[in-house]
C-alpha cells in the first residue's frame, strides 16, 4: 500500500516554494508515493505543473486565519502517513490540526524566509505573533526544516529555537537539463541585437530590492551596450516606473510581469543578478547556474554566499550599494566564465538530492517512501 504525503501551501501561484513544492510533488510520485497536494485555494500558474496523480485538495478558504479547522478536517478524515507544511501560519496550523484531529502523521515544517528580514515584521503585532507561535508549536513538530544554513541559524535566533533541532536541507531545483529556445521570445528588445542582456528574477517587493539594482544598471549604462529584464510582479511596480522614467531608461529596462517558463531567459542571459536584502535560498540564483549563466548578487542573509561558496561561484556585493553592484556587474560581463563548474555547482541543489533527504525524514524506517 502507498503512503500518502500531504503538502499544504496557501496556492501554487508563481512563487520560488511553490515552485520548490510542485518540483518535490513530481519527484515524491515518480518515486511510487501517492501524493496529495492540499491548498487553501486550488489556483496558480504552477497547477498545471503537477504530474497526472497528483490529488490536489481544494480547502476553498479565502483567509489564512481560517486555515485550521478544514485542514483538522482534512487529516481526521484522510489520515495521511506524513505533512509537509510550508510558510507560517500554516506551518503552526498544521500542527495544531494534527493535535486536534488525534492522528499520528508525521508533520514536517519548512520555513523559506530568513525571518529576521521579514516585511511582515514591520507590524509589531505581527512579529510577536510569529515569534511566540514559532517557539511554542515548531518542538512538537517531526522535523523542523530550514533552506539554507543562515536561514536555520537565523530562524534558531528569531523564534528562539534549538539550533540542533533544525535540519537544512537545500531547495530541489535543478532538474535535467533543457535545450535554449529556438526562437526569440518577447520582449523582442530584451531578447535580440548585440547588447549584453541582463537578467533578475522575482516578485517586485521592497526586500528585493530592484530600486538598487535600477541605479546600478544605470551606471553600468555609462560603460556598457546592455538591456536589463526583470521577471516578475508586485506592489513595487507604479515606484520602479517611475523610477525608470526618472533615470530616462524606459528604452533599456523591460518589466513583462510574471513569466512562468523562466528558463529560456537564463539560456539568453549574459548576466543574472540578485538585488535583495534578504533571502532564505534564492533559487533563481541556483537556476541561473545550471544553465551556465554568470551570476552577481547582494551578500544578503542569506543564501547567496553559501551557493556561490564565498564568492568562487559567483560575485557577492554589499546590499543596497548601486556603485559596487554596477562595477561587478561590468566586471562580470567582462569575464570568461567556467560555465561547466557553474552547472555543476548547481546539482548540489538537485531534485534527487532533496527528495532523497526528505523521504528520509518523512519515512524515517525505510529508505523509500512506500511499503507494500
Amino acid at each position: 500500500m502507498q503512503k500518502l504525503i500531504s503538502i499544504v501551501l496557501p496556492d501554487l501561484r508563481g512563487g520560488g516554494a511553490e515552485r520548490v513544492a510542485v518540483n518535490l510533488a513530481n519527484s515524491f510520485i515518480q518515486r511510487g508515493c501517492a501524493v496529495d497536494m492540499v491548498l487553501l485555494s486550488a489556483t496558480g500558474e504552477f497547477l498545471a505543473d503537477l504530474l497526472p496523480g497528483i490529488r490536489v485538495v481544494d480547502m476553498k478558504v479565502s483567509r489564512l486565519r481560517n486555515a485550521l479547522f478544514p485542514l483538522t478536517r482534512y487529516l481526521h478524515q484522510t489520515r495521511p502517513a506524513a505533512l509537509l507544511a510550508c510558510m507560517w501560519p500554516l506551518t503552526v496550523f498544521a500542527l495544531l490540526a494534527r493535535t486536534l484531529s488525534r492522528v499520528p502523521t508525521r508533520v514536517l515544517v519548512s520555513e523559506h524566509t530568513t525571518w529576521s528580514r521579514s516585511e511582515l515584521l514591520a507590524r509589531w503585532s505581527v512579529g510577536w505573533q510569529v515569534r511566540a507561535s514559532m517557539h511554542r508549536f515548531f518542538p512538537d513538530a517531526n522535523c523542523i526544516i530550514a533552506v539554507s544554513q543562515g536561514a536555520a541559524d537565523d530562524l534558531a535566533r528569531f523564534a528562539n529555537l534549538d539550533r540542533k533541532s533544525i535540519t537544512v536541507i537545500y531547495n530541489p531545483v535543478a532538474g535535467h537539463a533543457t535545450p535554449p529556445a529556438s526562437a526569440p521570445l518577447a520582449p523582442a528588445g530584451w531578447w535580440t541585437g548585440p547588447h549584453r542582456k541582463v537578467l533578475a528574477v522575482g516578485t517586485l517587493k521592497t526586500i528585493k530590492d530592484y530600486a538598487t539594482l535600477l541605479q546600478a544598471f544605470a551606471r553600468l549604462r555609462q560603460q556598457v551596450d546592455a538591456r536589463l529584464l526583470i521577471l516578475g510582479e508586485g506592489e513595487c511596480r507604479s515606484a520602479l516606473e517611475a523610477q525608470l522614467r526618472q533615470l530616462g531608461m524606459e528604452a533599456s529596462v523591460f518589466m513583462p510581469g510574471f513569466v512562468k517558463d523562466i528558463l529560456p531567459y537564463y539560456h539568453q542571459a549574459d548576466l543574472h543578478v540578485l538585488s535583495s536584502t534578504g533571502e532564505g535560498l534564492p533559487t533563481v540564483i541556483i537556476e541561473a547556474l545550471a544553465v551556465g549563466t554568470p551570476v552577481v548578487s547582494t551578500d544578503c542573509p542569506s543564501g547567496p554566499r553559501e551557493i556561490l561558496r564565498d564568492g568562487q561561484f559567483g560575485r557577492l556585493v554589499p546590499m543596497g550599494d548601486a556603485a559596487a553592484l554596477a562595477a561587478a556587474m561590468a566586471d562580470s560581463l567582462a569575464t570568461t566564465h567556467d560555465t561547466a563548474a557553474l552547472k555543476a555547482r548547481a546539482q548540489d541543489f538537485s531534485i534527487d538530492k532533496a527528495t532523497d533527504r526528505y523521504l528520509e525524514l518523512l519515512f524515517p524506517q525505510t529508505s523509500s517512501g512506500t511499503r507494500t
